[in-house]
Formats: structure tokens, sequence, C-alpha cells
């Protein structure tokens, strides 16, 4: 379990961007990671770089089964976690609505929205019978507003925004759950949509600077707020 000055931080999409940026950030606050990413060679990685009480482990979020292994062995061997950030998200490939194949399509509804209801599943019963924990979920400028050619992505994050809510309403007291919008972010999504315009943003390590302290103050005062990170 955790120390008062030591939080269990569980993030998904750990492997890459700003999951990778905030699992340096909070190890080097000293805080223990829970990680998880698809990339079974970036998860290595990481387990050669932070060894435990770290934990990393190749999952895709998208698959119900392989979540609640995960979290069957997380909350095993380290209980609920403080903060649980859902992270992991796709975007489709630039191009009009009518466009997008229908797999495609499939593939981000089942990472960005369903890989979020997983972890949310296999995870929140042990937080609710603690009566405490931060649940974040990543959210996006396109959760709030739209663009031509991510309308699939748009999507999701609205979705994310309405579920959030939702789910914050369900919550015992002393919990939270919020939607987090980043900001713009110099990430390889951010680059598969912007081009090259994107390197005029800040990259993930300098946002986790700010991001990271600012996550590690959420608080049950902060239940169903739309927030945003600080940039």
């Amino acid at each position: 379990m955790s120390k008062p000055s030591n939080k269990i931080v569980v993030i998904t999409g750990a492997t890459r961007g700003l999951g990778r940026a905030m699992a340096d950030k909070f190890v080097a606050l000293g805080h223990t990671v829970i990680g998880c990413g698809r990339s079974g060679q970036h998860i290595v990685s990481l387990k050669g770089l932070y060894g435990p009480p770290h934990d990393f482990q190749p999952v895709d979020v998208a698959s119900d089964d392989e979540v609640r292994e995960w979290a069957g062995g997380v909350l095993k061997r380290h209980g609920p976690p403080d903060l649980l950030l859902n992270n992991a998200a796709i975007i489709n490939r630039n191009a009009p609505l009518w466009e997008v194949p229908a797999a495609e399509f499939s593939l981000v509804i089942d990472v960005n929205i369903k890989g979020v209801v997983n972890v949310i599943r296999h995870f929140l019963p042990a937080m609710t019978s603690r009566r405490s924990g931060v649940i974040v979920n990543w959210s996006s400028g396109w959760g709030r507003s739209t663009s031509a050619e991510v309308a699939p992505y748009c999507a999701t994050k609205w979705a994310i925004e309405g579920l959030t809510q939702a789910l914050a309403q369900e919550l015992p007291s002393g919990m939270a759950a919020v939607a987090l919008n980043p900001g713009v972010i110099n990430t390889e999504m951010l680059q598969s949509c912007f081009g090259g315009s994107a390197n005029s943003y800040p990259g993930p390590a300098e946002w986790a600077r700010k991001a990271v302290p600012f996550l590690l103050k959420l608080g049950p005062a902060d239940n169903g707020r739309p927030l945003t990170a600080p940039g």
C-alpha cells in the first residue's frame, strides 16, 4: 500500500507520448507508477529503466479480458490506485468521415471509449470500497470543439466528457472523476494531424513538468469538473 507521500499511479498508454512523459515525472517525484501499453518492446524498456515497486505490463485496453487479468494482478500486488489515468488513445488518419473505413472507425471507438470503460470496470470497485482515489479520463480540445477530418476521434472525446460527468455522479463521497483536456502537445498523434507544424508546440516532457504536479493536487472537490491541464 502507498505511504501518505507516495501515491500509486496507474497510467494507460504509458509507453509513448504523454503517458511515457508522465511515468518519468511521477517516478522522479517518488511515486509508484503502474503502467501498461500495447508495445511489448517499450514495456521491456520501461521495466529495465524502472524496477520494483514500479510495474509495467503489455496490455491492449480494448480487450476486456486483458484488462481484467492486468487489473487483478495490480490490485493484488499494489492495492487500489490513488490516481487512475486513462490516457491511452488513438486517432484516425485524416479523412472525411465517409472515407474512414469501418474497421478503422471501430478501432478508434474500441480503444478510446471501450478501453477507458474496461479499465474503470476492473479498477474502480476496489477504489470505491476504499472510498478514495481520483480517475482522470483523457479528453481533448476536440472533446469540446471539432475539426474536419478527425470526426471519429472527436466523437470519442465528446463521449468521454459525458461518460465522465455521469461517472462523477455515481461515485461515493471522497472520490473524483475528471475529464482532462491536456492541451496541444507535440506528440506522434498531433504530428499525424498537423504534420510539421506540430513542432511549434511543446513536447511531452515539457508538458509533464507542469501537468504532473497539477494531477497530484486533484481531489474530491474536482469531481465532475471538465478541466484543462496547465500550459
